[in-house]
């Protein structure tokens, strides 16, 4: 059946769009994809430069004294990190954390300025609030095509899709922590004369820092969530173990690299947790 008008050639219209863009700013996404590439091998050198054994003592050591001496949580992140050595996932696994760590950090360097911003204007919170809508309910394989169109394949796409995937949650619980202050505490701050500066660093954001920290464990975990999707489009990892053992249909394969994954999320979402105050 015939449609009632002419197709519009949107396609076409896109793919000259997508062309113009990478004549007239290729020199932006080149150094956009070599700055991010750093960052992932920077913080993958930096995990993989200790001695296996080591790295997890210092972790258990590490965590006991952030969460507020909580053995609870080193005792499993030491637990983890000993499963995923004796699996022989220990690369793979740093590899993830590396992705994971990158994309979360990136995401809230964006998120949380966005966030608190929102929550000082009411107009630019509903000018953003149906771009966060689309963010969330977008399928997460949408965002793989303009990643991999700028950027090719690899871990820099991966990385791409990831932060815009992982960012959301970040502005929301930013702005909604804020807006929960206490209208009390802030005319405290304005009645002793408190710039905006000082009324935000000393009372708001301490105050709201609950709240943003749960906007920092979704932010990791909904990263860590990509992982395997990220992998379709070259990112390394245990999400392309799992992908290579899907696609060979290698069941002890997938089956480690995907617990390998829950261990490291398991580690990453107690250990957020625990750094959050009560």
């Amino acid at each position: 059946m015939s449609p009632l008008l002419p197709k519009v050639p949107l396609g076409n219209y896109v793919e000259d769009a997508v062309n113009w863009i990478d004549a007239t700013f290729g020199f932006i996404l080149d150094g956009i994809s070599a700055i991010l590439s750093f960052l992932l091998d920077l913080f993958l050198d930096i995990l993989l430069f200790l001695p296996h054994w080591l790295f997890i003592v210092l972790f258990i050591v590490a965590a006991y004294f952030l969460t507020g001496r909580n053995w609870h949580i080193a005792a499993i992140g030491g637990i983890g990190f000993f499963v995923l050595d004796n699996l022989q996932l220990w690369s793979l696994g740093m590899q993830t954390i590396a992705l994971v760590i990158s994309s979360a950090v990136i995401a809230l360097i964006i998120g949380i300025p966005v966030g608190i911003l929102s929550s000082k204007n009411d107009n630019f919170k509903a000018a953003i609030k149906p771009l966060l809508d689309l963010m969330q309910t977008m399928p997460p394989f949408v965002y793989l095509i303009p990643a991999v169109i700028f950027f090719g394949l690899g871990n820099v796409p991966g990385l791409i899709a990831t932060i815009v995937f992982a960012m959301p949650p970040g502005i929301r619980l930013t702005d909604l922590g804020i807006r929960q202050v206490p209208t009390e505490l802030v005319e405290v701050a304005d009645a002793f004369g408190s710039t905006p500066m000082q009324k935000l660093v000393k009372v708001q954001l301490p105050v709201a820092l609950q709240t943003i920290m749960t906007g920092i464990n979704q932010v990791i975990m909904l990263s860590l969530s990509m992982v395997v999707i990220a992998a379709m489009i070259g990112a390394r990892g245990l999400g392309y173990q799992v992908l290579i053992g899907i696609q060979r249909v290698d069941i002890g394969l997938g089956f480690e690299a995907g617990l390998g994954i829950v261990i490291i999320a398991i580690i990453l979402d107690r250990l957020t947790q625990g750094l959050t105050p009560e």
